[in-house]
């Protein structure tokens, strides 16, 4: 079930604590559906209990859509026990089901557990979560730090097609080159993305076949289902630091970009941990465990996507005798000793669940403490942010144009509290509805657009999260702009963004279309976006200037005019499928 060939698997580079190892957490997409998703963890998990010389579990049976099985629980060998459930999630009726194994095997002075679990949701994504932790009977013996990667997340990964985001999940690391680069930067910066992504580089003076094999693979060996590593060669190392200056890694050196980069700020570069060569090969198993560290802190603390949110709690029936005629009967002594070690075996599930519901609540305390600081530094931040807002609001009153027939009609001042603080909105249903946050910025194109992107099933929440980052980094730049203080253009504001102020990744902000697509007649009109009358009498204008929704270049784009020297205003006249050009033509 776990893997023994880790560097550190039994905890060697560190003094082994008195409390619970750190376990594994592994949380990918699969492009598989839900039902070939379960088949193939359930063949995996049949063909590792065999190994081990476990009974087979007998298929399990399929519930009808929209409703549920009660768990059971199988016993396929001394101390090992799999419980099986499955189900709709938990919400309205229709909204998604669940498959979930949960495996107990005997472990020195405790019990391994391992949880697979298939989430699918409304929108069709599939969700793949496999958890790997230890149950310590509280002898006070030591124990290996964290959990070892299970044997079964490098076998299941490159089966699955698992991916995270815009990104593929590999159990091992893949090597980048140059022409790759633009690839690798979107990845870093797309909002979807929820693992670290590891990117080594190769010494110079060293051949880069010899160095991934000595040395990169080794070292990223506890990473597979925890993070996304990269080797840059050669030619990729020089065009990926020009384009991350702050962020740069050379000359052998391993970089850990969390999620959310931001290319253009020196103060995000302190985020991202480099690990030195040199400590690399000082001792390169201690390194390995210090590069796993992040990784598996970030997958303890993340949310859950909103599907594997919704698996209802595990309930195992309880346990019952046997039927006395299902037990041997030779003498009263031999009964009393058979009922006696058949209890014996309950109360020790019983404990194996009461361990886990422990660790549960355990677990739960320690997020409530963690929403609860970053809550309060929240707070602090808006207090003194609401006073900056209000203050440019007061100072920009008068300024508005209206709005041209060919948008929907909305009051942009009217919103009763302060863009981006109720939380972004996970469609563009939601996104629409409150655009009216944003006091500078007038939405004049037509709604359909962006509301069929919600049907996309590859869309998910991360297209109308960035483009609410987008809009609100737009009404920031436009309150600086009207009072001449931008310093630039939005593309510039992005690249040097004023400390407090919300940071969009320039990368994905475009200044304006190729010469291909502005003198091309009819990819040139689809361009031409509804403007008031105070900004162009003919009530169109050319809005060349986008944001790039996501990652790839035919990935959704939200279009805009900025016309803050004018009318004191920004118009964002599209939000869609990115509209007719070369590579969609």
């Amino acid at each position: 079930m776990t893997s023994d060939r880790s560097p550190s698997s039994a905890g060697a580079d560190l003094p082994g604590p008195r409390s619970p190892a750190t376990p594994y957490r592994m949380t990918v997409t699969t492009t598989l559906p839900h039902a070939e998703a379960v088949a193939l963890a359930d063949e995996q998990l049949a063909s590792w209990l065999k190994q081990e010389g476990c009974e087979e579990p007998p298929p399990a049976h399929r519930a009808p859509a929209g409703t549920a099985l009660a768990a059971e629980r199988l016993r396929l060998g001394d101390r090992v026990l799999l419980d099986r459930d499955q189900g709709p999630l938990r919400g309205p009726s229709g909204a998604g089901r669940y498959d979930r194994r949960r495996l107990r095997t005997p472990a020195p002075h405790g019990t391994r557990q391992l949880t697979l679990t298939v989430a699918t949701g409304a929108e069709g994504r599939t969700w793949f979560r496999l958890e790997a932790e230890t149950h310590s009977t509280g002898s006070g013996v030591r124990t290996p730090c964290r959990v070892p990667v299970p044997e079964l997340a490098r076998t299941l990964l490159p089966l699955l097609d698992a991916g995270d985001g815009p990104a593929a999940v590999h159990p091992v690391p893949r090597v980048i080159t140059a022409d790759e680069v633009d690839a690798l930067i979107d990845e870093l910066c797309d909002p979807e993305r929820r693992l670290p992504t590891v990117v080594a580089s190769v010494p110079v003076n060293l051949p880069l076949d010899r160095w991934v094999e000595d040395v990169v693979r080794p070292l990223c060996r506890q990473l597979p289902g925890l993070a996304t590593a990269y080797v840059l060669d050669p030619g990729a190392r020089a065009g990926f630091n020009v384009a991350l200056e702050y962020h740069t890694v050379y000359g052998g050196a391993v970089r850990t970009y969390l999620p959310e980069v931001d290319p253009a700020s020196r103060q995000d570069g302190a985020r991202h941990p480099v690990l030195a060569r040199g400590r690399i090969e000082q001792d390169l198993r201690r390194a390995a465990g210090l590069l796993a560290r992040e990784p598996r802190r970030l997958a303890a603390d993340q949310p859950l996507p909103p599907p594997l949110a919704a698996v209802p709690v595990l309930r195992v029936p309880p346990p019952q005798l046997r039927p006395a005629a299902d037990r041997r009967v030779v003498t009263s002594a031999d009964a009393t000793a058979d009922t006696a070690a058949e209890l014996a075996e309950f109360a020790r599930e019983e404990q194996q669940d009461r361990a886990e519901q422990q660790a549960r609540a355990d677990e739960l305390e320690r997020v409530r403490r963690t929403l609860r600081l970053e809550h309060r530094d929240r707070g602090q931040t808006r207090d003194g942010h609401e006073g900056r807002l209000r203050t440019g609001a007061r100072g920009l009153a008068g300024r508005h144009c209206t709005t041209p027939g060919s948008g929907p009609a909305v009051d942009q001042r009217s919103a009763a509290l302060p863009f981006g603080w109720v939380g972004k909105p996970e469609t563009f249903t939601d996104l629409m509805a409150r655009l009216g946050e944003f006091p500078l910025l007038t939405f004049t194109g037509d709604q359909k657009a962006a509301l069929a992107l919600d049907g996309l099933q590859c869309a998910g929440a991360g297209w109308a999260r960035l483009a609410w980052d987008g809009l609100t980094a737009l009404q920031e730049y436009a309150e600086a702009a009207v009072r001449g203080a931008a310093g630039g253009d939005f593309k510039q504001w992005c690249e040097h963004t004023p400390d407090g102020c919300h940071r969009f990744p320039p990368r994905k902000a475009v200044r304006g279309e190729s010469r291909t697509v502005f003198s091309h007649t009819k990819w040139k009109r689809e361009r031409m976006l509804p403007v008031p009358e105070c900004v162009d009498a003919s009530r169109r204008a050319f809005m060349g200037a986008h944001l790039r929704i996501g990652g790839g270049r035919t990935a959704p784009r939200l279009h805009y005019l900025d016309d803050c020297s004018g009318s004191g205003r920004i118009y964002v006249g599209y939000i869609g499928l990115h509209l007719t050009n070369t590579r969609t033509n």
